[in-house]
């Protein structure tokens, strides 16, 4: 990486890191160039506007995502292996977010009902998750495996309302066997749209 581009990544960083504590809101040009070190004309030069730095920050996190839980997921056999696969490993994810705080949730909150880039890309990266784990319902039904009178949509309605749940309960009311009660809300679900005696079921 050429220098330029080293200090643009180590702002990022440290911009990902600040999010996960303070939000998206929190950041400013000014506490990233104090937390870094750096000049705020230093910062400003590689993003510009506060708004981009908080674009970037959405992007990077989504990019990690991708590649703790997408990329993974893929190398699972194609039907409920591999949408089993994406809810655990999303689940590693949420044991350490549940400690450090989520973007995307917290993301939500913030911008939910104001309209602009921001929220148009941390929409935008929600979707693509969720077209994703929809993609892995479907090769479900067509190997078999879930019923294929159920609405995909509906069950990955349930699987990231669960997730969700999850954050709540474990970050925010702190109730112990969270995590667990996930994972058993999990396996009812597939329980209740599985084939019957399918082996994969």
């Amino acid at each position: 990486m050429q220098k330029g581009q080293q200090t643009k990544a180590v702002i990022i960083e440290a911009a990902l890191g600040l999010a996960t504590q303070i939000g998206l809101e929190g950041l400013s040009i000014g506490a990233i160039a104090e937390v870094t070190r750096m000049s705020k004309s230093g910062v400003f030069a590689h993003f510009g506007s506060r708004e981009e730095l908080q674009i970037s920050v959405i992007r990077e996190y989504f990019v990690r995502f991708e590649q703790e839980i997408f990329y993974p997921a893929l190398q699972a056999e194609r039907g409920l292996p591999r949408v089993r696969a994406l809810f655990d490993n999303w689940m590693k994810r949420v044991a350490v977010e549940i400690q450090s705080g989520c973007i995307f949730i917290s993301g939500a909150v913030e911008f939910d009902d104001r309209p602009g880039p921001v929220r148009d890309a941390l929409a935008t990266s929600v979707q693509t998750w969720l077209e994703a784990l929809n993609r892995a319902i479907v090769q479900a039904q067509l190997c078999g495996q879930l019923r294929p009178s159920a609405d995909p949509h509906q069950i990955a309605f349930e699987i990231h309302g669960l997730i969700l749940a999850l954050h709540y309960e474990a970050r925010f009311l702190k109730n112990p066997g969270s995590i667990d009660r996930a994972n058993t809300a999990f396996a009812n679900i597939l329980a209740r749209y599985s084939v019957p005696n399918h082996p994969q079921a």
